[in-house]
């Protein structure tokens, strides 16, 4: 007795018949429960660095500029006390300063200011507080010094610079001498700027941000300058030249291969997490992975800091 064998017709090389078993197979629920895995990890993640981000312009970006005050204010006493604080670009070696050393010590009454300013004005440099533009001389000198600092995150030094009245004081402290200014005026972007000066005068030019009152931290929108004078300055030395991240509002983008690779970091870290909760209760792996996650956060958030502007 034979047996009847259905036809089946071959078009492409693929039986007909077989499309909807290759094409319309079912999503296995251990699918379904891996990309739920991976998007909650990813998310909560997301959460830790978003927060981390603002607390970090808000809160520990200050107390981190505070410590940073403090181990300055000890370096720069110190070097004062030897006769090495720099008079200028070279140190008293001849060796270029480095950015973020300390070079003059800032102290402006009517603010309630007292800081330590550093070398350069990127980003990155103003973290650790007040910073001197390296194509200018140094604070307290013959000539023009311009010294930036932020309104809105670290410490916001320069949070209420536009209170400053002409007349008011400020007082620098360099390598050689302390210098007394007095306040010119507050100008912003387009605004007359102050004559050219004579003989052996000094002018101190402050910048910083100006926004929207409270919106500042997060929007500044121009920039804000105090012109102050001293009729004799002290002897300036040898000029550096500055970088485009050292400009007003400007952003640091030399952070971004550090960015890319921090990302990469915490992409691998959802990835691990997913994977480890498939064979580990959700509470241990986060209380192995959150303190990773934290130090991943803080470093990221560090990057995204310095893409923003220099001021803020």
């Amino acid at each position: 007795m034979s047996t009847a064998t259905a036809p089946v017709t071959v078009t492409g090389g693929r039986k007909k018949g077989s499309f909807l078993t290759q094409e319309r197979r079912a999503i296995r629920p251990g699918e379904t429960e891996e990309a739920l895995e991976v998007a909650s990890s990813a998310l909560t993640v997301i959460a830790i660095v978003c927060v981390w981000l603002v607390l970090q312009l808000l809160v520990l970006g200050g107390l981190s500029q505070l410590r940073s005050q403090h181990l300055l204010y000890r370096e720069f006493r110190g070097q004062l006390a030897a006769a090495t604080a720099p008079t200028g670009a070279l140190d008293y070696n001849g060796v270029a300063v480095e950015r973020g050393a300390p070079v003059s010590l800032l102290d402006i009454p009517a603010l309630g200011v007292d800081q330590v300013v550093v070398q350069g004005t990127t980003s990155r440099d103003l973290m650790a507080g007040p910073g001197h533009l390296p194509s200018t001389v140094l604070p307290g000198q013959v000539g023009t010094s311009v010294v930036m600092g932020r309104a809105s995150a670290y410490g916001a030094p320069f949070h209420d610079l536009a209170a400053l009245k002409a007349g008011d004081t400020i007082v620098v402290q360099n390598a050689e001498a302390k210098v007394t200014y007095r306040v010119e005026g507050v100008r912003r972007a387009g605004d007359p700027v102050p004559s050219p000066l004579s003989g052996t005068q000094a002018r101190l030019t402050l910048v910083s941000a100006a926004g929207d009152g409270a919106l500042s931290a997060l929007r500044p929108r121009d920039a804000i300058f105090v012109d102050a004078i001293a009729e004799k300055g002290t002897g300036a030395g040898y000029l550096a030249g500055a970088s485009p991240a050292d400009a007003v509002m400007a952003r640091d983008t030399s952070v971004l291969p550090l960015l890319s690779l921090c990302l990469a970091l915490l992409i691998a870290l959802v990835l691990g997490v997913s994977a480890a909760r498939r064979h580990v209760r959700t509470s241990l792996v986060w209380l192995v992975a959150a303190p990773v996650a934290i130090a991943l956060a803080w470093v990221t958030t560090d990057q995204v800091v310095a893409l923003l502007p220099n001021l803020m």
